[in-house]
């Protein structure tokens, strides 16, 4: 089998990406994480580690991170740590998990070219309005653990997103213009739970 390595934040986004690289056969061997030390990035999610470390030990797979101190050092500290999973690990694929963001995919694609790994995205161009269902149908269970856009309700904050939120939030991104998928960062989330979890996550508070 194929050794691939995730880009993963703990997010739905990246866990989706995993499960779906699973299915198509891919042995995902090790999660990789960047880690932002600042409040805006372009590239990445800003990761909690101590949930990081849980959901990898949900997961049983290894977890590689790398820190970053600023926007002019994440494409070197993505190739340091890819490298680093390329030499150890024997990855042959990144997984990624865009889905309509082409200037991450850009720089995804220029590292990986430049390390002779591939590049898998499939959750590119899936539409905005059956992303958050194809998740639920996919039982990845996940919470809302930041908002930044109008419109988005900071009711969500801690809450596990049914069907009934999603079919509210359809209504409320066509009214207030957001990305459905969030992937712009209208709001930040962990999974909690998925089938490839050996245990549920557990988050108390809000």
């Amino acid at each position: 089998m194929t050794r691939a390595a995730v880009l993963f934040t703990g997010g739905k986004d990246s866990t989706f990406a995993l499960h779906k690289a699973v299915e198509e056969g891919l042995d995902v061997s090790v999660l990789v994480s960047v880690i932002p030390h600042y409040d805006y990035s372009p590239l990445y999610h800003r990761p909690h580690f101590e949930v990081l470390k849980c959901q990898a030990q949900a997961l049983r797979l290894p977890l590689e991170t790398v820190g970053v101190c600023s926007e002019s050092a994440e494409r070197n500290a993505l190739y340091t740590v890819l490298k680093r999973v390329r030499d150890v690990y024997g990855v042959e694929v990144a997984v990624l998990g865009a889905i309509k963001s082409r200037y991450q995919l850009r720089v995804f694609r220029d590292i990986t070219s430049s390390l002779k790994l591939k590049l898998y995205t499939p959750l590119w161009g899936i539409p905005e309005e059956r992303y958050l269902e194809a998740l639920l149908n996919h039982e990845i269970s996940f919470t809302v653990i930041s908002v930044t856009s109008m419109g988005v309700p900071l009711s969500l904050l801690g809450k596990v997103i049914t069907r009934e939120d999603v079919e509210k939030l359809k209504v409320l991104a066509a009214k207030y213009g957001f990305n459905l998928s969030f992937e712009g960062g209208e709001a930040e989330t962990l999974v909690v739970d998925a089938p490839l979890f050996k245990y549920r996550i557990s988050v108390k508070g809000r």
